[in-house]
């Protein structure tokens, strides 16, 4: 029997989780593109004795899943909006996740960044590599507003994270009204986005969150970060937004489409990184061992093991 392993950079950190899928008598089949896997390119890979899927973004509808021979399927990840949990519910295909692991990775990267942006670490960088000095005028972080969009488990450490640098945080969350168990303010998206100047998506799922209406919503001279999915925030009102100054700075870790090669590349006021929110020693090393025995745990249920 065998398992893929969809995420390209498996086992870099750590080869124990793999071992582990071998010592107990499994195929462990890798990624050979060393990217996302295709939408035409899966099905031919889970077909046959393919019963575990390690899985990263891969698109699992219920087309692929009917057609595949999966038991469990077992993401390094937090989101889950790339699986269609119901169909998989439907075939007795079990899913898990790890939610807990990125937690720490992806919030200190979204401060890293929004620091880089408001003291224009990049621009520096880039003048000083070309032997130009160069000084630009920064901003500090704090007594400025933070509006961190989905208040989970990356957006509460998110929020620990900037407070002590004297920034005001306020959320924007259906599930919650008023204030926060940690007392802090609670909004719509609107009336966040009116005072914000720091706006900070965490959010489950893909659904837009900041389209054209919310960036004319948005206080002038914001500054936009994006590590949840690309579909969040909309590329092109985005680009328009940077052109008229209404958002001074972007980062963005995840994209709809990756590798991503589009427009935002060359605007000078964008960081970009390749969705590494959670690619660090330590974050990638406790998901994916976790991933691995939420495959087996899964593969016992379903009689496999």
């Amino acid at each position: 029997m065998k398992v893929l392993i969809g995420t390209s950079t498996f086992g870099v950190a750590n080869a124990a989780p793999m071992e582990r899928l071998a010592d107990l008598g499994f195929t462990v089949v890798q990624n050979p593109f060393g990217r996302k896997i295709a939408d035409a390119e899966l099905p031919a890979m889970l077909t046959g004795d393919t019963v575990g899927l390690i899985a990263g973004l891969e698109t699992l509808d219920r087309r692929i899943l009917a057609a595949s021979g999966l038991k469990a399927i077992s993401r390094v990840g937090v989101g889950m909006s790339n699986v269609d949990q119901v169909a998989a519910r439907d075939f007795g295909i079990l899913v898990y996740s790890t939610p807990d692991a990125p937690t720490q990775a992806v919030a200190e990267l979204a401060v890293g960044s929004l620091l880089s942006l408001l003291r224009r670490i990049p621009e520096m960088d880039r003048d000083m590599h070309a032997q130009r000095w160069n000084k630009q005028l920064g901003l500090q972080l704090s007594d400025r507003t933070v509006a961190i969009v989905g208040f989970g488990r990356i957006g509460r450490r998110l929020a620990s994270l900037v407070a002590p640098f004297g920034a005001r945080v306020v959320v924007v969350d259906p599930r919650l009204k008023g204030t926060t168990p940690d007392g802090i303010t609670v909004l719509s998206l609107y009336g966040a986005l009116e005072q914000a100047d720091v706006i900070s998506i965490h959010a489950s799922g893909d659904a837009p969150i900041l389209d054209t209406a919310a960036f004319v919503h948005m206080k002038h001279g914001a500054y936009v970060l994006n590590a949840s999915r690309g579909g969040c925030v909309s590329e092109s009102a985005l680009l328009d937004a940077l052109a008229s100054g209404k958002v001074a700075g972007a980062w963005v870790d995840t994209f709809e489409q990756e590798p991503y090669a589009g427009p935002l590349s060359n605007h000078p006021n964008v960081l970009l990184t390749p969705h590494i929110g959670s690619h660090t020693a330590e974050a990638r090393v406790q998901m994916e061992a976790e991933a691995v025995e939420n495959l087996i745990t899964g593969l016992k249920k379903t009689g496999v093991l």
